[in-house]
């Protein structure tokens, strides 16, 4: 019977044990997560629907323009 080393080698990746699971492995994860603050997820949140916001102006501008330019056209 062949044992396997406790600790990790250096050119192989950490494994969790068998016994965690799935569910634990993923709490051990989420962990090490370094979560946002209350004011950087706020001003994170408002720069995005404010660009969000912006490009469906853009969008709506664009497709207004080439309705008008069809409507040009094909009279």
């Amino acid at each position: 019977m062949v044992e396997t080393p406790t600790e990790p080698q250096p050119d192989q990746p950490a494994t969790p044990p068998a016994s965690e699971g799935f569910v634990g492995s993923t709490v051990a994860e989420l962990r090490k997560v370094v979560w946002p603050s209350r004011q950087q997820l706020f001003a994170e949140s408002v720069a995005v629907i404010l660009m969000v916001t912006l490009s469906a102006f853009a969008i709506a501008a664009i497709d207004r323009f080439y309705s008008w330019v069809n409507a040009q056209v094909f009279r």
